[in-house]
């Protein structure tokens, strides 16, 4: 029997603010910017940078991060393909699925897609 509760990955409770560098740090690592990684997060999730500041300020957990993104875009479902071996959009967990989603999206920055690509224009 399935229960219908959010299963509790570690992911979830770790600070927003604690994953975000390494975001950052991947994206440099291959000459993209800070920036563009930003853009990225309005994009899919609707924070301006004064809330994605006050997010990371205040160390919100990842699955707060997400359940009170201002404007997740719908656009999102779009994204395709694979991170950490899994195919995204076969990712029956939502939660899990707006995370890799994330992911997905800031790996294909560090490969060097055009943004218009990355942000689905």
């Amino acid at each position: 029997m399935s229960s219908k509760k959010t299963p509790n990955h570690a992911v979830y409770a770790m600070s927003f603010a604690s994953i975000y560098p390494h975001y950052v740090a991947k994206a440099e690592k291959k000459g993209r910017t800070k920036q563009e990684v930003d853009e990225i997060i309005s994009w899919l999730l609707g924070y301006n940078q004064k809330e994605l500041n006050e997010q990371l300020e205040k160390q919100t957990d990842f699955e707060t991060f997400i359940t009170e993104a201002p404007k997740p875009n719908p656009a999102r479902t779009l994204i395709k393909g694979v991170v950490c071996g899994i195919r995204v959009e076969e990712i029956e967990e939502p939660m899990m699925q707006e995370i890799r989603y994330l992911d997905k999206l800031i790996d294909e920055l560090a490969k060097g897609k055009a943004m218009e690509k990355i942000l689905r224009d």
